[in-house]
């Protein structure tokens, strides 16, 4: 499954702010009861041994549930920190030049399984980060770091874009199970809540991307891959509500090749024209998460 984007490439990338809730934080340690880790030897990357996995890795909250299982083919490492930790482009960045060679070149599969049938995708998120500490006796912790950032705001404060709206508050399945992972409901929005879906876009040029019930935190953290910014994006609209939200764009890829005849708008065009957005350039302080300890994988 695509839809929800699980990768560290230039594509689209999903993830929310930085970190669980502290309530999360503050649970006692959550663990599996089964788990097993094996490198992946298969080749050198996901070309000859597709990547997969039973749930979407990306930090939104759709999610299956698997009667208690993880089952993960050919991932690197840093998938693994990525979910554990709900990690952002630019954390993932900084954590990939902190990583020894052999955690950048590695990839691995994982079957775990925990006797909590009904367990939530932020309590797997838990019992992974216990994992990795038993079995690649992983430390980490979070500083923050001034960097560069785009500011994300509201080119009139208050106001909304045609195709951004305040979620209405109904409630909406966050299961992929059975969707069509790039149709859009009657009203053009995704057909499920709590990730960020790719769905078809009106030519082959153009990227259309939406969500249902999403914080704004979430899809300015996502900005950064849509439009292939180079920086980090930082909510500063100072709205905390929850929002539906799609938009439409020619691919970087494409803008990038100075075709005169292609029709659309640009990313920040149709940030600006479809959800009444704008960003800025400043610098800010930002959490970073940083390597303490790491080792080769033990035994399982």
């Amino acid at each position: 499954m695509y839809a929800v984007i699980v990768k560290r490439l230039p594509l689209i990338a999903l993830y929310l702010s930085l970190t669980l809730t502290a309530s999360a934080q503050q649970k006692s340690a959550l663990t599996f009861d089964l788990a097993s880790i094996h490198q992946n030897n298969s080749g050198t990357g996901p070309g000859s041994d597709p990547d997969e996995s039973n749930i979407p890795l990306g930090p939104g909250n759709v999610y299956t549930p698997t009667g208690g299982q993880l089952n993960l083919r050919n991932i690197d490492f840093l998938q693994f920190v990525s979910f554990a930790y709900r990690m952002n482009p630019a954390q993932q960045d900084a954590l990939h030049d902190m990583l020894p060679s052999w955690a950048k070149d590695a990839r691995f599969d994982l079957r775990a399984r925990t006797d909590k049938t009904d367990v939530t995708k932020d309590e797997l998120r838990l019992m992974m980060r216990s994992l990795l500490a038993d079995r690649f006796g992983l430390a980490v912790h979070y500083e923050d770091r001034t960097i560069s950032v785009f500011s994300m705001q509201f080119i009139k404060p208050g106001t909304l874009g045609p195709q951004l709206r305040v979620h209405p508050g109904n409630s909406c399945s966050t299961d992929f199970k059975g969707q069509d992972d790039t149709a859009a409901a009657p009203d053009g929005y995704p057909n499920v809540c709590g990730g960020t879906l790719l769905m078809k876009g009106s030519t082959g040029e153009r990227l259309r991307i939406g969500g249902r019930d999403m914080a704004l935190n979430t899809i300015a953290s996502s900005m950064p891959a849509w439009g292939d910014l180079g920086r980090p994006v930082v909510n500063d609209t100072g709205s905390t509500g929850n929002y539906d939200f799609r938009i439409e764009f020619l691919a970087p890829r494409v803008t990038a090749t100075g075709q005169s005849d292609l029709q659309g708008p640009t990313f920040r065009e149709a940030l600006s024209q479809q959800l009444g957005l704008k960003l800025e350039s400043q610098k800010k302080a930002v959490p970073i998460l940083v390597l303490d300890h790491l080792d080769h994988l033990s035994d399982n």
